[in-house]
């Protein structure tokens, strides 16, 4: 019997054969924390476990995305203490870099680590070849202490895709139709493994998004085999890695097959992300906000497929729309290329990078009875701002479209 690529990846790193189901104890390449959990992790480090020292303060980065800029005095006290204990500690700490998971894609995570982050969506960085997962902040407040983790090795689903993506539709709509196909607990405790034609010919970016969002789905973690794309993308750190891809003998949970070809942009209506409808079943909603951002779809890539669609237009009136780059480093670059004047000729509100509405604590919350369209991943009863408020998880496109519009739109219209 072959394995997956999972277990060669955990194999190579304790240096003995692992298999799904089976408990290890594994080292650590890096733990992340934001400014929400961090201060929870610290409190039991240091009062419950007694800990004095991080065990590497190189492996521990700290990143301010969810109440940054604090906005109100009960936060900035907060945010102050994590900040005094970083420097204390010797930990590098990020108050201006953006999401945590993009900063960390960027800056920090490479293919065949291990890492681990108080914050559900760090199964994203399976999008190049990491083996991530979400812990609560009483395991990180472990990891923190002993540099080591304990998992059961989760059984792998294999989905695999072919096909070409149609104009105006997007990896954020293939992993909605999964989803809703799937449902909130399809993938409950397994590591989704994608592979086929249409990931090979995917970029990194609309990878990332597929990643990202199979939490939403139950599941420990996404993985995709590192390949040519992945190099490229890290071409200013490495170039130098192991590729673990899963024999075809390998044993998986279940095997999946989709095709593209006539995939249609697609919506995720309130409360759950798996209620999931094409966009033809839900067109002409009337919104009241668009929200164009978040660790899914808040690159370069996402804003600048916005920004095509509403360039030399104007936001329909009595509609709100906030943007907000995913990093410092997407700021700038479309800053460079110009599509923050677009978004504010259009007439949106443009944010600096951070969590923003999809945390739904600091920025843009919506009050009784509006309806928001949003490029996140989670469109929760009350996450968003008032418990009567309704949103809609869609493209980036789909997003632009209806911020145009008023209501919900089909991209395809403005492609």
């Amino acid at each position: 019997m072959g394995m997956t690529a999972i277990e060669k990846l955990l194999t190579e790193k304790i240096q003995k054969p692992v298999k799904a189901g089976e408990f290890v104890y594994i080292d650590v390449d890096l733990a992340m924390a934001n400014d929400v959990t961090a201060k929870l992790t610290f409190d039991i480090f240091f009062n419950e476990m007694q800990g004095e020292k991080v065990w590497n303060s190189n492996k521990v980065k700290i990143i301010y995305d969810h109440y940054f800029p604090a906005n109100d005095l009960n936060t900035a006290n907060t945010l102050k203490k994590i900040r005094d204990i970083c420097m204390d500690q010797g930990i590098e700490f990020f108050e201006n870099e953006g999401i945590c998971h993009q900063v960390m894609l960027e800056r920090f995570v490479m293919p065949n680590q291990v890492v681990v982050g108080a914050d559900s969506h760090t199964c994203t960085y399976g999008a190049i070849g990491a083996f991530s997962i979400g812990v609560g902040s009483t395991d990180l407040a472990a990891v923190f202490s002993l540099g080591k983790i304990w998992i059961k090795v989760p059984e792998t689903i294999k989905i695999l895709i072919d096909g070409t993506l149609p104009n105006g539709v997007f990896a954020k709509d293939l992993i909605l139709k999964i989803i809703g196909d799937q449902k909130a607990s399809g993938f409950n405790y397994k590591i989704v493994e994608f592979g086929g034609s249409t990931i090979e010919e995917m970029n990194i970016h609309e990878r990332i998004t597929l990643c990202n969002m199979v939490i939403e789905g139950g599941a420990k973690t996404g993985y995709i085999a590192p390949d040519e794309k992945t190099k490229s993308f890290l071409k200013d750190r490495t170039n130098h890695f192991q590729i673990f891809e899963s024999d075809k003998t390998a044993h998986f949970r279940n095997i999946l097959y989709y095709s593209v070809d006539d995939l249609e942009p697609m919506v995720a209506c309130p409360y759950t992300v798996d209620n999931v409808k094409p966009v033809s079943a839900v067109e002409g909603i009337k919104i009241d906000q668009a929200f164009l951002g978040s660790c899914t779809n808040g690159r370069i890539e996402d804003l600048r497929i916005a920004a095509k669609i509403i360039k030399g237009q104007k936001i329909k009136d009595g509609i709100r729309m906030y943007v907000v780059p995913a990093s410092i480093k997407v700021y700038q670059q479309a800053l460079e290329e110009g599509l923050i004047k677009d978004f504010i000729e259009f007439g949106a509100v443009v944010n600096h990078p951070c969590c923003s509405n999809c945390w739904g604590a600091c920025q843009a919350l919506l009050g009784d009875g509006e309806k928001q369209i949003s490029s996140a991943n989670r469109n929760f009863k009350g996450r968003n701002g008032s418990t009567l408020s309704e949103t809609y998880l869609a493209s980036p496109a789909t997003v632009a479209a209806s911020a145009l519009t008023g209501k919900i739109t089909d991209p395809r219209k403005f492609l």
